[in-house]
């Protein structure tokens, strides 16, 4: 399990320097610079209940997310700092009422991390670049890999193929 940073209560901290991420569009790892922002600055760029949700580990309610129901051809990216994290092609319909894949576009694109929060023990998935909370995945996915990635709409930005 990779990880980035320290965890504070409420959040996840990433400390300062690169990270090797992988560029869809180009097909190649690229060492790029962690995104690190104060709250503030989460709070100017972003609605609050999508804060609550990257930067506190929220989850949204089931069935409401704006990219549950999508379809078209194209990338997942974080909504923070727009690293690649999911394929169109990985989009599944897991009946849970969040967006669910099968696998990330890289493996070094995210950040697995255990989550014993309500009583559970679960693996939350953050972004290995800005570390921001978006989602958890479980290993009753279907093939090739078995796993469902289960990641809240908010966390994401869609961009087509053009």
């Amino acid at each position: 399990m990779k990880n980035i940073g320290n965890e504070q209560p409420g959040g996840f901290i990433a400390k300062p320097g690169k990270v090797k991420i992988f560029e869809y569009k180009s097909g190649k790892e690229e060492e790029v610079d962690k995104v690190i922002q104060s709250e503030e600055e989460y709070k100017k760029q972003l609605p609050a209940d999508v804060c609550v949700i990257v930067r506190k580990g929220g989850t949204e309610a089931p069935f409401t997310g704006k990219l549950l129901n999508n379809h078209s051809k194209g990338v997942y990216k974080c909504v923070v700092c727009g690293t690649d994290l999911f394929l169109s092609e990985t989009k599944f319909e897991s009946g849970t009422g969040w967006p669910s894949f099968f696998k990330p576009v890289s493996e070094l694109n995210i950040i697995e991390k255990t989550d014993t929060s309500g009583g559970m023990i679960r693996t939350e998935i953050l972004c290995a670049r800005c570390g921001s909370h978006l989602g958890h995945v479980f290993d009753d996915g279907p093939k090739p890999t078995g796993l469902r990635y289960c990641l809240n709409s908010a966390a994401l930005k869609f961009e087509g193929v053009k």
